[in-house]
């Protein structure tokens, strides 16, 4: 009889113990949960206020309801032409947001693949030096080289061209240090065996080296392209023609109609306009988000 009462009493604790309270991973949840809503709830009042007039935006600011104008202001902001020459729309600044993002993106895993490949790979007398010197660049912000870059740029007549926004930025020292780390990790047998099946250094690079890097390729690719995206002072400096407006000059477009005190700006379509510019970086990480996992955080071979 005593061993069935200690029986009932060791699984009666047991069973309190399953069932107390684990605060500290409450405390944890509640934490990340704050953080979540810290960030949500700004996009959430940008997106509610997408739904209102002008006039109720200008009046009372923010807002946290839906209001009536939801399709006329995203209407507007993708498909009405605009602009001090009345010549570009929603959907054009998204293009030219795309095409600067997507050419930020390959253009500095390009040069960023190819840059650490010549220094792990070539027995170049200052690789280790030019390594260092190329990272040291990650101490300048891009406001140290924009005017430079300008002039540069002007001299050579490819201000307000696709080519004057893309290639002057596309050097990248963040990739090339990735990459470098990567290659590095890559195993003596592999590199070996390559030479011994006669393969050059191109092929090696196209038939090995890259296969094995798709995961920091990815990686790579959400953190270049959300920086493409989102440039708004290059853009700026180097476009006068509204047809090569990106969706984030455009928002500063809708905005500034104030400036003259005449009209009032389209606050509504702005925030739709916001709205729209988040939603390619949000498919983009969500498509990648494996892969950026993985990239980071394993050698994957």
């Amino acid at each position: 009889m005593a061993d069935v009462t200690d029986t009932t009493a060791i699984a009666t604790s047991t069973t309190r113990r399953r069932k107390r309270i684990k605060w500290e991973t409450v405390g944890d949840h509640v934490v990340l949960i704050l953080g979540a809503l810290l960030m949500l709830v700004p996009v959430y009042m940008v997106f509610a206020t997408s739904s209102h007039d002008a006039i109720t935006v200008h009046r009372e600011g923010l807002q946290f309801l839906f209001g009536d104008q939801f399709s006329e202001n995203y209407n507007a902001a993708l498909f009405e032409y605009g602009g001090f020459t009345d010549s570009v729309n929603g959907i054009t600044m998204l293009t030219n947001s795309l095409i600067l993002g997507l050419g930020f993106a390959i253009g500095k895993i390009i040069v960023g693949m190819m840059a650490a490949y010549a220094i792990v790979y070539f027995r170049l007398k200052f690789a280790t030096f030019a390594f260092w010197i190329i990272f040291t660049t990650l101490l300048l912000p891009l406001e140290v080289r924009i005017l430079p870059s300008y002039e540069v740029i002007q001299s050579m007549g490819l201000a307000n061209t696709y080519t004057g926004l893309i290639v002057p930025l596309i050097a990248s020292a963040t990739a090339t240090f990735f990459f470098r780390q990567f290659f590095r990790s890559v195993p003596e047998e592999l590199i070996e065996a390559a030479r011994i099946d006669g393969a050059g250094p191109f092929k090696f690079f196209i038939d090995i080296l890259v296969p094995l890097s798709r995961t920091m390729i990815a990686a790579m690719f959400i953190i270049m392209f959300v920086f493409g995206w989102n440039q708004y002072l290059w853009p700026t400096l180097i476009t006068t023609d509204e047809s090569l407006f990106t969706l984030v000059r455009g928002i500063r477009q809708i905005i500034q109609a104030y400036a003259d005190g005449s009209t009032t700006p389209e606050y509504g379509e702005a925030a739709a306009l916001a709205i729209i510019a988040m939603v390619p970086p949000v498919l983009i990480v969500i498509f990648f988000q494996n892969w950026f996992v993985k990239g980071l955080t394993e050698s994957d071979k």
